[in-house]
């Protein structure tokens, strides 16, 4: 039964917007309810995700203080639609969230209640780039940047940030995606933090390279000096003898004319 179920497991490669409500297990529980009505009343409202359940190619995954929406047709899908739920959710001062996209592999799978569901790296992924950010942040994997840049109309909205360090100490490449109206142009605290880290350790190795320097010049000239002698036998005998007088004189007499 085993071989069997792992041969009707299909990978494909799906494009997912996870969406996190930043601050959601300090609400009391009638406010996360709330807070999770908004959510829910904003991504019914997104006309990409409108589209999608049309044509049957959205999955939607709630995660508890979230969800994940996993688009198997377009890789703009998540895109167009995190702009949408951005700014449909801006108005709202107490909901606020960050999101993460990332296109990646997944395994179509059937949950307990018979529903289509999937699993997979592509959505674990797009959870540790959604982890990385701030309020508002709407952030991307480079793979999922690389395929929105084929198209000019993307190439505005992304700025890339850099590294930044997830779960078991893997590396990604972020893009921060943000516009007029949507996303969070500062930078994520995660990668300042990093930042302010990788300065302090550049500057510890100059210093540790210029002491060594230090110590290596001062041994160097030490070595080259002359080394005198010390006596401790007396105080007197701490310095340099005098010169020894001679006991022999050359006489100088007066010049007597012979002749």
């Amino acid at each position: 039964m085993a071989s069997n179920l792992h041969r009707d497991l299909k990978l494909e490669i799906a494009h997912v917007l996870f969406i996190d409500i930043v601050g959601y297990s300090r609400c009391a529980t009638d406010e996360q309810s709330e807070l999770l009505e908004a959510l829910n009343e904003a991504v019914r409202s997104s006309p990409s995700v409108e589209a999608a359940e049309k044509n049957g190619s959205l999955i939607e995954l709630p995660t508890g203080d979230g969800m994940a929406l996993v688009f198997r047709d377009s890789p703009e899908a998540p895109a167009q639609a995190a702009i949408e739920i951005s700014q449909k959710t801006q108005q709202a001062s107490n909901l606020r969230l960050r999101m993460g996209i990332h296109s990646g592999p997944v395994n179509a799978v059937v949950d307990v209640s018979g529903r289509p569901n999937v699993a997979g790296a592509g959505i674990n992924l797009a959870q540790r780039i959604m982890d990385c950010g701030d309020a508002g942040h709407i952030l991307v994997s480079s793979r999922a940047a690389e395929d929105l840049a084929q198209h000019r109309k993307w190439q505005p909205f992304l700025h890339d940030i850099g590294e930044a360090e997830v779960k078991h100490g893997a590396k990604v490449h972020l893009f921060n995606f943000c516009g007029e109206g949507f996303g969070n142009a500062a930078l994520p605290a995660k990668l300042k933090r990093s930042d302010k880290e990788s300065s302090n350790k550049k500057w510890a190795l100059v210093g540790l390279v210029i002491g060594v320097a230090a110590i290596a010049l001062l041994v160097f000239y030490w070595m080259g000096m002359p080394h005198r002698g010390v006596s401790h036998k007396s105080a007197g005998e701490g310095r340099p003898p005098s010169e020894p007088t001679s006991d022999k004189s050359i006489a100088v007499l007066p010049f007597e004319n012979l002749s």
